[in-house]
């Protein structure tokens, strides 16, 4: 087999392969945003006439090759250029939107999605954030609240974010809003170093909580150390019920919510509650977590000149129907949503800016108990 002939193999699968990855980004692109980048219509059509150009070129090699050669050289061309499906294959599995972490290399890996923040020129990289502008971001980390994983990755982010010098103001899904004057008054004692952590998560919650305070105590004991202002980010359970009885405007929300939104959370509803309520049943209750969503926008609004860090559920960080939906758009431009996903759940990648699989976390089946004795909707609001 002559050098030549390798050579025009060689050039086939790689044009062929920039082919196949033009393409698959022309795929991806209908969600706006291609490894940061926007995606416009233009650029959608440039990119597939250059991955069809690409893919072309080897069929052309293949006749020039075979002027002067044998059929080994018609062919090896385009052998190679078949070839080239293989890595695009393993780019298809892959997105910088939805990459999957395992084992204990899941902190080093998350770096893979690192770009460089906005918080002053001192800032370092931090991984899986993105700075769309001069100002401080918008922050917006989702959960699956017991996946022990997922904490120690959003907290070793959480820690490099500090590092860097950004002193954002942090938003905790954890915290009801009646507790901010608590929150507020330790925070100021803290100062003098006499309040931590567990005493400010006693005092600013009910014994009725039902949050596993040992995954959230290093937060707050990184933002109490570095003087952040820790917002309470949730709506009580109390509000939320008068919520879903008596709409959003009966606590002054903006009861204008568009279709989408409602019936999106609704079917969230039905779901995470095993099927035992209806969508009839379900839309007063998902009044409630839009009550939610548009609380911590509101907090996000206020944060604007500082920026902020939420952590909430996944489903609160969702940029198609969560809190992003209600920022205005000045706000929504600097908003960054990550989104920390379960094995088996990736397909919902595509609703955050970022998403990282992670191992899912062991648990007995939450609707086993449901199947076991059923409960009405009124049981499930409470």
């Amino acid at each position: 087999m002559s050098l030549p002939i390798v050579l025009t193999a060689l050039i086939a699968f790689l044009l062929a392969t920039t082919g196949w990855v033009a393409l698959h980004l022309t795929v991806d692109a209908h969600h706006h945003r291609v490894f940061g980048t926007r995606i416009d219509a233009g650029r959608r059509l440039r990119l597939r006439a250059a991955g069809l150009a690409c893919l072309a070129c080897p069929m052309f090699l293949a006749v020039h090759a075979g002027w002067n050669a044998s059929g080994l050289a018609w062919s090896l061309p385009l052998v190679a250029a078949g070839l080239s499906v293989v890595p695009c294959t393993v780019l298809r599995r892959w997105s910088p939107r939805a990459m999957p972490i395992a084992g204990s290399g899941a902190l080093a890996a998350a770096a893979l999605l690192t770009l460089p923040l906005a918080w002053g020129a001192a800032a370092s990289p931090a991984p899986l954030v993105a700075a769309r502008s001069s100002a401080p971001p918008l922050l917006l980390f989702g959960e699956v609240h017991d996946n022990v994983q997922q904490h120690a990755l959003r907290l070793q982010v959480f820690k490099t974010l500090l590092d860097s010098g950004a002193r954002p103001a942090l938003l905790m899904e954890q915290f009801d809003r009646e507790h901010q004057e608590t929150i507020d008054h330790l925070r100021n004692a803290s100062r003098g170093g006499v309040v931590d952590a567990q005493r400010l998560i006693d005092a600013a919650t009910t014994p009725e909580s039902r949050w596993a305070w040992e995954l959230y105590r290093p937060y707050i004991e990184l933002a109490l150390a570095h003087d952040l202002p820790i917002l309470a980010a949730n709506v009580s359970r109390r509000d939320a019920r008068l919520v879903a009885a008596r709409g959003l405007a009966a606590l002054g929300f903006d009861a204008a919510v568009p279709s989408d939104i409602a019936r999106r959370q609704a079917e969230l509803i039905v779901a995470s509650h095993c099927g035992w309520v209806d969508e009839a049943q379900a839309l007063p209750m998902a009044q409630a977590q839009i009550a939610r969503d548009q609380f911590m926008a509101r907090l996000l609004e206020q944060q604007l000149e500082r920026g902020a860090v939420l952590f909430a559920g996944n489903g609160h960080v969702r940029r198609d129907f969560g809190v992003p939906r209600w920022l205005s758009p000045p706000a929504r431009a600097r908003a960054v949503s990550i989104g920390l996903l379960e094995e088996g759940d990736e397909d919902s990648g595509n609703a955050f800016d970022r998403a990282v699989t992670t191992p899912r976390q062991p648990r007995e089946d939450p609707c086993a108990s449901m199947r076991d004795k059923p409960v009405n909707a009124k049981q499930l609001r409470a």
